[in-house]
């Protein structure tokens, strides 16, 4: 006689975070008047973009095998780098945001050309680079806080379509294309095969290199785009605005399913938990829960999934 074995795919792991929002909003909702009305879940889900766009990059390079601990920095970079680099022909504000991302892509470049083409560990690579940042923003700003003054940005921190925050529009079009390209196209599929693994697809005629600096870059620019809408939503940047995000979106990829391991996940699952992280968030507030008390309940809640998103060990 055979046992049942319940294999859990990962459209059943990227499900899972979804129905424990929908409980929480539920539950809470009948406890706590108006934490399910649809302004306060706008208002969360418009927190949770910010998470969202990191988490972008950090899925991706999850999957592909490796890991980003230098997105709170590209963030911190690019509240801070926009003001500086405004120039008065760019009326719109545009053109600083684009110089922006560039700087923030090229952060990631960075990253890619360590561990892909001189073999750096992720880990220490990405740390590094962090590190570096901190200490360059550190002299670059001090203590100070900048301040925007981006016709775009102001716009998109303040502007509603159909009563919908335009960060939430922008994160949604971001989102779209991120999920399109990693499960409609050959690249993407790569970028599975990579994480699984590397030696195979080296030997299959996959470009490594190439895939590993792509997906280093796109965290990057991702973590630049968090950083500017961070900066429309708060109106200022500062030294450290980026640091909750490291850990936030790491969480975030774990949380919606993606395999800490490489080669399994997908987007899909990391924006059910960027809410979900915002969601305990706002109950744990609250409940006038102290912060010791948050930390650990969210560690609670990140380790009570990590085996869900854990690699099937029988592949």
């Amino acid at each position: 006689m055979t046992g049942f074995r319940f294999v859990m795919n990962d459209a059943t792991r990227a499900a899972l975070p979804y129905a424990l929002i929908v409980l929480l909003w539920l539950v809470a909702g009948a406890i706590l008047p108006g934490f399910a009305k649809p302004g306060h879940i706008r208002y969360m889900v418009e927190l949770a973009a910010v998470i969202g766009l990191v988490g972008i990059g950090q899925t991706l390079v999850v999957i592909g095998g490796g890991i980003d601990l230098s997105v709170a920095a590209t963030i911190t970079v690019a509240a801070i780098v926009m003001p500086l680099v405004s120039f008065a022909p760019d009326t719109t504000g545009f053109g600083a945001i684009l110089l922006t991302l560039a700087v923030a892509g090229g952060i990631g470049a960075i990253n890619g050309i360590g561990i892909g083409y001189l073999g750096l560990p992720p880990l220490i690579m990405t740390l590094a680079t962090a590190t570096t940042l901190q200490g360059l923003l550190v002299i670059i700003a001090g203590g100070s806080a900048v301040t925007v003054n981006n016709p775009l940005l102001v716009w998109l921190g303040a502007t509603r379509i159909a009563g919908i925050p335009v960060d939430i529009l922008v994160w949604a079009a971001i989102a779209a294309l991120c999920l399109a390209w990693l499960h409609g196209t050959r690249t993407g599929a790569t970028v599975f095969a990579l994480g699984t693994n590397p030696l195979a697809s080296r030997l299959s005629g996959v470009a490594e290199r190439r895939v590993t600096l792509l997906l280093y870059t796109v965290s990057g620019s991702t973590a630049g785009c968090a950083g500017l809408l961070l900066l429309a939503m708060n109106g200022q940047g500062y030294v450290g605005i980026g640091d909750p995000y490291l850990l936030s979106s790491i969480a975030a990829v774990v949380l919606g399913g993606t395999s800490i391991l490489g080669g399994r996940g997908t987007y899909a699952g990391t924006i059910a938990g960027a809410i979900l992280l915002v969601t305990m968030t706002a109950l744990i507030t609250v409940v006038n829960a102290s912060a010791g008390w948050r930390s650990i309940i969210l560690g609670c809640l990140i380790l009570g999934m990590l085996p869900l998103s854990g690699r099937d060990q029988t592949r």
